[in-house]
């Protein structure tokens, strides 16, 4: 037998999407520290008495008990630390979230060096959640620092009449760390020069569209 179909192994991580398979399992993918993105098999996750139908929804963070296959994993047991509950009860937050979860579902693959990637959702979260931060600019911060952490974030615009301020926000959100990432806020103008340049790095370098932020954009 192939020593693989014995090995199980446990992983910490944030669910990022979450889809039916069959008539009761869900097919899951998580952002692990361990092994970057992953997706596993969640067997009898949707029966209202399984114990993994609450930690297989998305935003489910903890830690995960797996079983490895020959060619897939399968989610065996979940302890779950934060499921992120304020942002499912803000209609919201909720939209900003989900397009948080599909930012990372582009820029993560498996077996990828990704632990600087989910802090930075783990934080973005919990920013969404604190009424200090308005979710626009949590959102321009969150997509800024993505973009340094897959090296594609050239810095401020050359082009364009930048407030001193707005020039100081980029530069730390490209040098600090993720843990002290949201520790300011801005003024309505800087904002609306953040939004400016998170923009036009955004549909420049991601070649993708993103369903959850067309409906952020059309509703808030």
């Amino acid at each position: 037998m192939n020593i693989l179909m014995q090995e199980f192994t446990e992983i910490t991580g944030m669910i990022l999407k979450a889809e039916p398979i069959g008539e009761y399992d869900r097919r899951v993918v998580i952002l692990t520290k361990e092994r970057g993105k992953i997706s596993a098999f969640a067997k009898g996750a949707r029966k209202q008495t399984s114990r993994l139908l609450a930690a297989t929804n998305p935003f489910s963070f903890g830690k995960f008990k797996l079983y490895v296959g020959r060619t897939s994993y399968n989610l065996l047991e979940a302890n779950i630390s934060n499921y992120f509950e304020g942002l499912r009860e803000d209609f919201e937050g909720a939209y900003y979230g989900m397009y948080f979860l599909e930012v990372m579902d582009y820029y993560t693959r498996e077996n990828n060096e990704d632990k600087e990637m989910l802090k930075l959702l783990y934080q973005s979260l919990r920013a969404l959640i604190h009424e200090k931060f308005p979710n626009r600019l949590v959102r321009y911060i969150f997509e800024m620092k993505a973009m340094v952490l897959s090296g594609e974030f050239p810095g401020v615009p050359e082009k364009g009449k930048w407030e001193e301020s707005t020039i100081y926000a980029v530069q730390y959100i490209m040098t600090s760390s993720v843990e002290k990432l949201y520790t300011f806020t801005v003024t309505e103008e800087v904002l609306m020069q953040l939004k400016e340049i998170a923009d036009t790095y955004r549909k420049r370098y991601i070649d993708k569209t993103f369903k959850s932020l067309e409906i952020v954009d059309n509703l808030f």
